[in-house]
């Protein structure tokens, strides 16, 4: 009706009663004025009031609290004659439940439904994590009543409905406000009503009491309970104080195998680590012999000694071990370093020289070339107050021990190199074609450099 009013399809709206139109006072008024301003009438029979009046909203606001109120007070009616019937063991409807159906008042077990049912309490019992099941199902094609995958969520669910055990828990999730609609689960804010045996049981009770005591145990042991994922002793120690959440093990092979830790919040949406970084596997084995005094790194030490790991800023552990003490330690990330080894250089260049365009690289990458220790100019950018971007490429040597040659700035170099090929402005094309590469000499006069082109 709002969409055929903006379409102007409607001139006027008749309505009963104010109850009838809305019983929030906010929904009723926003409303109201959204149709009075595209030049729609609303009137109310039972109170006779006109939105077009002059004292039309003023009634409004007044009539629509009464109503808004009023509906509070038939909710609280309806939820107490809702709790009477749970007092009697009544549930309220015919709620929804995998493994059962509905007959008439009484739940009833369906045969299929019931053996997947039973096939997760054996899982669990059998030590499988509820990853493994959902792949597990996924794999052979098991989906849910719907037709969709089962998923953790799902899975959890069923691992911990008491219905399964042929008695009901009533009142497990209630409306907080009859206004808005929110359903929120009970977690002891309203009395919980167990009724025994209201159905046939798919699962024993004694059964379901065990799961209930495993996953509480798995929960207390975090990831190390999870046998499916890759863990090592690590995992679950190494902590970020900030976030409360466990840094997770992560691995990269699009620069060699490098594996690092990063704070578990990176995966959730919307949220940012104040600490941010990275650690760098390696790294971390080392600060621990360091600090457990240790010849090399091992295990069972660092797990008999270690009670967790924090990290309160980048690059620093502070280490808590089980005798009380904490010792904090510098752990500086090196990965790039580490994996930018002479054959990941070496391909990292030639795929450069073939893909001028791609990232880090230009015409000019792996031409120009340092006389004084024969390694390759890198090309990198910084912060730069003259250019209009707000920053400047540069081109150095790559060797970066004792090799004292100047770089060179590009917005300088291009213009040069034109002159010098005798172009008004730089070409990459011309470039390619007509330089083989550039040697730069370690000679300063009057602080320019000459280079020597070899074509």
């Amino acid at each position: 009706m709002i969409e055929a009013s903006d379409n102007g399809e409607i001139d006027i709206i008749l309505t009963k009663s104010i109850q009838r139109f809305a019983r929030n006072t906010v929904d009723l008024l926003e409303t109201v004025r959204h149709l009075k301003d595209i030049g729609v009438e609303v009137w109310f029979e039972k109170e006779h009031i006109n939105s077009m009046s002059g004292d039309g909203e003023l009634m409004l606001t007044i009539l629509a609290s009464f109503a808004q109120e009023e509906s509070r007070s038939l909710s609280e009616n309806c939820k107490w004659g809702i709790r009477k019937r749970f007092e009697k063991g009544i549930p309220n409807g015919h709620f929804r439940v995998y493994g059962y159906r509905w007959e008439d008042d009484e739940l009833v077990i369906v045969p299929e439904e019931a053996a997947v049912v039973r096939r997760i309490f054996q899982n669990f019992l059998d030590g499988k994590s509820r990853l493994e099941t959902e792949r597990e199902f996924a794999a052979e094609g098991i989906t849910t009543r719907n037709g969709c995958r089962w998923v953790d969520s799902n899975i959890k669910v069923v691992l911990t409905n008491v219905t399964y055990t042929g008695n009901l828990l009533l009142q497990k999730e209630f409306i907080s406000d009859p206004i808005s609609k929110q359903r929120k689960k009970n977690r002891g804010q309203l009395p919980q009503y167990y009724v025994e045996d209201t159905h046939p049981a798919i699962i024993d009770k004694a059964t379901f009491d065990y799961v209930q005591e495993e996953i509480a145990r798995r929960k207390e042991l975090g990831p190390r309970a999870n046998k499916s994922l890759n863990l090592t002793c690590f995992s679950g120690m190494l902590k970020c104080p900030h976030c409360g959440i466990s840094y997770a093990h992560n691995k990269r092979t699009d620069r060699g195998f490098m594996e690092y830790w990063a704070c578990g919040s990176r995966k959730k949406k919307g949220v940012r680590c104040p600490v941010g970084g990275s650690i760098n596997h390696e790294n971390l084995k080392k600060a621990c012999v360091e600090v457990l005094g240790l010849d090399k790194f091992d295990e069972d030490a660092f797990l008999d000694k270690v009670d967790f790991i924090n990290v309160p800023e980048r690059y620093v552990l502070e280490f808590h071990l089980k005798d009380g003490v904490v010792i904090t330690k510098d752990c500086p990330n090196t990965g790039h370093q580490d994996c930018w080894t002479a054959e990941y250089r070496a391909k990292t260049s030639e795929k450069r020289r073939k893909k001028p365009n791609c990232k880090g690289s230009s015409v000019m990458t792996g031409k120009i070339k340092c006389a004084g220790c024969g390694c390759n100019f890198r090309r990198a950018s910084q912060p730069s107050a003259t250019s209009e971007s707000g920053k400047a490429f540069y081109w150095r040597c790559a060797e970066r021990n004792g090799c004292g040659t100047v770089g060179l700035r590009e917005d300088v170099l291009k213009p040069f190199i034109a002159e010098t090929l005798g172009f008004p402005e730089f070409d990459d094309a011309e470039f390619e074609k007509r330089i083989d590469h550039i040697c730069v000499i370690q000679l300063r006069i009057k602080k320019s450099i000459i280079s020597r082109f070899c074509r």
